[in-house]
């Protein structure tokens, strides 16, 4: 049944088991997650965090809407730059997509790699309540002190958590110091146990020897400078991107800001952009590596299509 063919009335809807496709940023997940929706009639639905902004195209990579073939993409653009992207929201939301599919007897494609969303939708991870004066105490200090001195105080009181959060990233530091504060527990204690994924979905990765990857990085970076980065930037703060907890801050277009406001030169933004996004690669890998429920891929393959339907069908 093609995804976009109504059932008939007295059809029995067909059993259907998600797919999701994650892996390292730039490895080459959208393509594969096409002809994946093709080949099962699927729709998408992005785990990418900053994809979900709407006008954030070049600089997250977006496919363009005449390059999805057609296909429905879902969590896509259902957020302004102002508002914050949490895991929780994005759960609730994306597990109604899911289920709204398999009722249809359409098969979700999960794509994308931002690993807590993954872990969040895959393994329902039921998050710590928060508490605005323990959160408000704890983005003063993030103020006041900065976001180095924020992450070695996260160091103290919760060493795992301050290695697997990047010492740039203020809000995530602010989240894992105020959840051990809450619990009395490590950040990580509040993670799922990585056991059988949420509807059955089978999950496949694709990798790229490093060297590669690298270089497929940098050309990336170097063309979304070339094709409008800098101009999407500016357009945003046009509609408060400043105003933003978490948008503002995704790779890329912080460095532009900051070029912008003249803390360095676009050359300089650019290279600090491909050096955080290589970091993130790196934290990828690290990441997803711990899932034993993956089967993994290489990218670089000539019959990767064929090898992820055998992955998913076997």
């Amino acid at each position: 049944m093609s995804a976009h063919t109504p059932t008939s009335p007295d059809a029995s809807p067909a059993v259907v088991t998600p797919i999701a496709v994650v892996g390292p940023t730039a490895s080459g997940k959208s393509d594969l997650a096409l002809d994946l929706a093709e080949h099962v009639g699927g729709e998408i639905i992005n785990i990418d965090a900053m994809q979900q902004y709407r006008g954030m195209d070049i600089g997250t990579a977006k496919l363009p809407v005449a390059q999805r073939r057609g296909i429905p993409h879902h969590q896509i653009d259902v957020l302004d730059v102002t508002e914050v992207a949490t895991v929780a929201r994005y759960q609730a939301a994306a597990t109604a997509d899911v289920n709204a599919l398999l009722a249809a007897a359409v098969t979700p494609i999960i794509v994308g790699g931002s690993m807590m969303y993954v872990q969040g939708l895959l393994d329902d991870w039921q998050f710590p309540a928060t508490d605005p004066a323990v959160r408000a105490k704890y983005e003063a200090l993030l103020a006041d002190e900065g976001v180095a001195a924020l992450h070695r105080r996260l160091g103290e009181v919760d060493p795992v958590a301050a290695t697997s959060i990047l010492d740039t990233d203020g809000r995530r530091i602010v989240r894992a110091l105020e959840v051990v504060e809450l619990t009395g527990a490590p950040f990580a204690a509040s993670a799922p146990t990585i056991g059988e994924p949420r509807w059955g979905t089978r999950i496949i990765a694709v990798d790229r020897d490093t060297a590669a990857l690298d270089e497929r990085i940098r050309l990336r970076t170097r063309q979304m400078f070339e094709h409008g980065l800098v101009d999407e930037v500016r357009e945003l703060l046009g509609h408060g991107l400043r105003d933003g907890l978490t948008a503002v801050r995704a790779i890329g277009y912080a460095q532009v800001v900051a070029a912008l406001d003249g803390e360095y030169d676009l050359e300089q933004a650019e290279e600090l952009t491909f050096i955080g996004t290589r970091r993130y690669v790196r934290r990828q890998r690290s990441w997803f590596r711990r899932d034993h429920r993956i089967t993994w891929l290489d990218a670089a393959a000539p019959d990767l299509t064929r090898r992820a339907i055998e992955a998913v069908e076997g």
